[in-house]
């Protein structure tokens, strides 16, 4: 179940990180409450994964879930470059990720 939760924080910090650019540096209230609020429970619901999972594996797999996540949608949303060198940097993302589960 705490794996689930892990889970589902790195989906939300996805959500958050792409929360942030509508705010246009806070100035819009509606886009930043929804960024404070997606923060918020991208928090809570790593801080509840932490009962279980140990510290540095939930934090390394709760930031790679978002990393990867935010170059994610950052290409397809807003067609950043995609280099053979940021597909490995984001191989090795997954890869530590998957070795930090395994071993942790």
């Amino acid at each position: 179940m705490n794996w689930l939760l892990l889970l589902s924080a790195g989906v939300v910090e996805v959500a958050w990180a792409q929360s942030i650019r509508p705010t246009e540096n806070f100035t819009r209230p509606l886009p930043t409450l929804v960024c404070f609020v997606l923060c918020a429970a991208a928090v809570y619901l790593l801080s509840l994964a932490m009962r279980t999972v140990p510290v540095g594996t939930a934090y390394a797999v709760f930031t790679g879930i978002g990393a990867v996540g935010a170059v994610a949608l950052g290409v397809v949303l807003y067609r950043d470059p995609l280099t053979w060198s940021r597909l490995l940097a984001l191989a090795l993302i997954v890869g530590g990720v998957v070795l930090t589960r395994a071993t942790g």
